[in-house]
C-alpha cells in the first residue's frame, strides 16, 4: 500500500523499550487497530509500525477519507488500553528520546537536563520529534541532532555552543 508524503502522523513513545515478543503482540492489536479504524462511518487508509522497540507510529492516509475528532479519540482511547494492558507509559511528553551509540534511550526531563550537564548529551545527539505531523517529517524531520530540533529551545542555557 502507498501512503501520500502527506499522509498525517501521530507518534506515541513508550517509556521503555518493549521486548521483541511484546513489540510482535502490540503490532497485531495495531495492524487490527488499523484495519478497522474509520471515521464517520468511512474506512480510513492506515498503518501502524513501531520502531525501535519504544515507538508506536500511526499514519492516515486522508487523500481517501480524512481523520475525525472522533477518529482521533478512538486511537488515543486505544493507545490507553494498549498503556494498560502492557505496563506502558505513551503519553508522557517530557520523556525524552535519544539516541546513545546503538541504543534509543529515554528519560525524565530532570535527568535529561542532567545528562546535558554532564556532557554526554550535546547538540550533535541524536533526538526523537514526535510532534512531526506527516510522513515527510517522519521521514525528514523525526530523528535529528539535539541542536535542530525543538529540544533546543527547552535546554538552550545548558547546551554549550
Amino acid at each position: 500500500m502507498q501512503f501520500s508524503e502527506n499522509s498525517r502522523v501521530w507518534i506515541y513513545q513508550s517509556d521503555k523499550k518493549l521486548a521483541d515478543d511484546v513489540v510482535q503482540q502490540v503490532q497485531q492489536r495495531l495492524n487490527v487497530f488499523t484495519a478497522e479504524w474509520t471515521a464517520h462511518n468511512n474506512q480510513l487508509k492506515a498503518k501502524a509500525e513501531i520502531r525501535y522497540n519504544r515507538f508506536f507510529i500511526l499514519i492516515v492516509d486522508e487523500t481517501q477519507a480524512g481523520a475525525s475528532g472522533c477518529s482521533i479519540d478512538k486511537s488515543v482511547n486505544f493507545m490507553k488500553r494498549l498503556e494498560q494492558e502492557f505496563g506502558l507509559n505513551l503519553f508522557d511528553r517530557f520523556n525524552l528520546a535519544y539516541r546513545d551509540a546503538d541504543e534509543v534511550l529515554s528519560l525524565p526531563r530532570h535527568q535529561f537536563e542532567e545528562k546535558i550537564k554532564e556532557g554526554s548529551i550535546d547538540k550533535n545527539t541524536t533526538v526523537y520529534n514526535n510532534l512531526v505531523q506527516n510522513l515527510t517529517e517522519l521521514n525528514n524531520k523525526w530523528e535529528v541532532a539535539f541542536k535542530d530540533s525543538w529540544h533546543i529551545q527547552l535546554f538552550r542555557d545548558l547546551v554549550s555552543h
